[in-house]
């Protein structure tokens, strides 16, 4: 009896443990045989993600795309992370118990969700409807994140806000190492 308990044991901690799953095939048949996507994260809606190549999502992050998702090339999500392209937590107030009988509701809001290429958002971050990131902007940790945003931003808060320019932060090391710059420019100058 021991031994099929420890079988089973091992069994479902390979199963289930968290990993990293490397490629993601889109809802248009394309693999990104770069992307990596966590296991325990969860994506709703993923025939409206546009999720590209070379993008890593880490563990336990809830994603909602059914108003549309489009992450670029080359973003990062750290973990506990959520975007949602619908929030209802406005007019749940205003209907109370009568919310699940109205088809058109008060307050409710709907709003695609774009993140630039290379950008970064970090742990614990909400991004909300209607949101768009540009190319290679850090959000800090803990960040509400609504509106849209330049390329570049260093965003941080709640309700978040432009606290920076990632390319001084990228300065000092093309400065030291120079032949990473033809690299960046692959990117940051499209």
């Amino acid at each position: 009896m021991g031994f099929i308990r420890t079988y089973l044991e091992k069994l479902l901690v390979r199963l289930y443990k968290p990993r990293m799953i490397w490629g993601y095939k889109r809802p248009d048949g394309v693999m990104m045989k770069n992307t990596r996507v966590a296991n325990t994260t969860f994506i709703d809606g993923k025939e409206n993600a546009d999720i590209r190549d070379h993008v890593f999502i880490a563990h336990h992050n809830y994603i909602e795309a059914s108003n549309g998702l489009k992450i670029e090339e080359g973003v990062q999500i750290a973990s506990f992370v959520s975007i949602t392209t619908h929030s209802s937590h406005n007019s749940i107030r205003l209907y109370g118990r009568h919310f699940v009988n109205e088809v058109i509701r008060v307050g409710y809001i709907k709003g695609s969700v774009e993140i630039g290429a290379y950008s970064f958002i970090g742990p614990h971050s909400l991004i909300l409807p209607g949101t768009k990131i540009g190319k290679g902007c850090m959000v800090s940790a803990y960040s509400c994140v609504s509106g849209e945003f330049p390329d570049f931003s260093i965003i941080k808060g709640n309700p978040a806000t432009v606290v920076g320019d990632t390319r001084k932060v990228d300065h000092p090391f093309l400065d030291a190492h120079p032949e990473l710059q033809s690299y960046y420019d692959e990117w940051a100058k499209t």
